[in-house]
């Protein structure tokens, strides 16, 4: 234990000075100046009327070099999965903000949530062209699934977000949110257990969705205490904090040993996309006042971070047990892509306001830095004056230049929440001054 405390200390002196270093260099001309920039997001958001009910889309795709709206084979023009990220981010930025034109886009956008949800109080994720739900298809049934989770935590911060600014709104709302929370926590309480299972070494708990799926637990996290922020539903609470012990549980190795702290997205694998189980704990250590959950949290941020930062970073891998030590069992470096960024950065900037830690600023920054082409491919995939961020690196010479949903806004919750961190935005700034500045079209 001495150790990994002497490891974190000796870590937050090195981020502590690499945040000095970067502060000298930081241009004062960028202190105001925002990342952010939504021209590309609304640029995919469009307004339709589906039977004489106006709702806001986001168009799922959009390809390089004109980014015209593409649909995805099979499912559709739009999903819920997107549409309720744009939802979330465009009411965190509204609040910064105060764009009136973000206000119309997030009363559409949760109508269009609203629209999706199906009987049984699941959501169906993708429309057609001709705006009509795609029911069958695997990736749209009504089903307690990714898109199903997220349309509830949409639907559960647009219903705070308007009891503040139209309640006859947020009054449409709550009835169909607590149809689906209630759903919900049926379902979980059927899978629910105090059982654990090994997996190639590891003991995880199985009452997460899917048995060990941290991913998604994390999504049901946030939601959950979204909507006990406007109901004060204690089960509803209890049932998070269910989860979040789930969550703990998953948490595997140690500063010396792999995979360092990190959270398993799901048995005894990490992916890189939708690695939100540190944020959940932040945000529930915060709403909840649990200071564990927060340190939790921050071993994966000061540890398991730098680690993936020093590699180059990773895309998954998975963990076996191999007599006394913990070995990868497979690894893959790519594709890296902004939906892998984002949970990270904003797991690091949340801690920062839990504990005004430099460390975790520090570790932001250096993530941000990412987008801006420290990155394997060595290239910009977030650009400040379009909004545009690319769809992923392919390998260390191929980027997938086109831009859809997923990819600008997961950016965009980057580069608002790197805004509203000061040590994460001179380091992110002085490296685009650095290696991109004048250069950038």
């Amino acid at each position: 234990m001495r150790n990994n405390l002497l490891k974190i200390s000796s870590l937050k002196l090195f981020f502590l000075f690499c945040f000095m270093a970067t502060s000298v260099l930081f241009s004062q001309q960028n202190g105001s100046k925002s990342l952010v920039n939504t021209s590309h997001l609304d640029h995919l958001y469009q307004q339709i009327n589906v039977d004489g009910k106006e709702m806001g889309i986001i168009h799922i795709y959009s390809n390089y070099p004109d980014y015209k709206y593409v649909d995805a084979p099979g499912e559709g023009i739009a999903c819920v999965d997107d549409i309720a990220r744009a939802d979330i981010f465009y009411i965190k930025y509204y609040e910064v903000s105060h764009d009136s034109s973000v206000y119309n886009k997030i009363k559409m956008l949760t109508s269009f949530l609203l629209y999706m949800q199906s009987d049984n109080g699941f959501f169906n994720n993708f429309i057609f062209g001709d705006y009509s739900k795609n029911t069958t298809y695997k990736t749209s049934v009504a089903e307690p699934n990714w898109w199903s989770w997220r349309a509830i935590w949409a639907l559960a911060e647009a219903d705070n977000f308007f009891l503040k600014y139209d309640k006859s709104f947020a009054a449409a709302i709550s009835p169909q949110l607590e149809k689906a929370v209630k759903v919900t926590k049926k379902w979980l309480v059927k899978n629910e257990s105090d059982s654990t299972q090994n997996f190639s070494g590891f003991k995880l708990p199985t009452w997460l969705p899917l048995g060990t799926a941290a991913d998604q637990a994390a999504v049901i996290v946030k939601g959950f205490l979204s909507y006990y922020k406007a109901t004060n539903d204690t089960l509803v609470r209890n049932e998070a904090i269910r989860l979040c012990t789930g969550i703990e549980g998953m948490q595997a190795g140690d500063a010396s040993y792999l995979p360092h702290y990190a959270f398993l997205s799901w048995q005894n694998t990490w992916h890189m996309w939708g690695n939100n189980q540190a944020e959940a704990l932040i945000d529930a250590g915060i709403m909840l006042n649990n200071h564990e959950y927060i340190k939790k949290a921050q071993k994966e941020i000061w540890d398991f971070y730098p680690y993936l930062i020093k590699a180059n970073y990773m895309s998954s891998f998975t963990v076996e047990h191999v007599k006394d030590t913990v070995v990868y069992k497979d690894s893959s470096k790519f594709g890296q892509i902004a939906y892998g960024l984002s949970p990270m950065i904003l797991a690091s900037c949340k801690s920062y306001i839990a504990t005004k830690d430099a460390a975790s600023g520090t570790v932001a920054g250096l993530l941000g830095c990412w987008f801006f082409g420290k990155n394997p491919a060595g290239k910009p995939m977030y650009n400040i004056n379009t909004g545009v961020c690319f769809d992923g690196i392919n390998n260390e010479n191929e980027i997938n230049m086109n831009s859809g949903a997923e990819s600008t806004i997961e950016a965009l919750f980057s580069m608002l929440a790197i805004d509203q961190n000061p040590i994460a935005k001179k380091i992110v700034w002085n490296y685009y001054n650095e290696h991109i500045g004048a250069n950038s079209k």
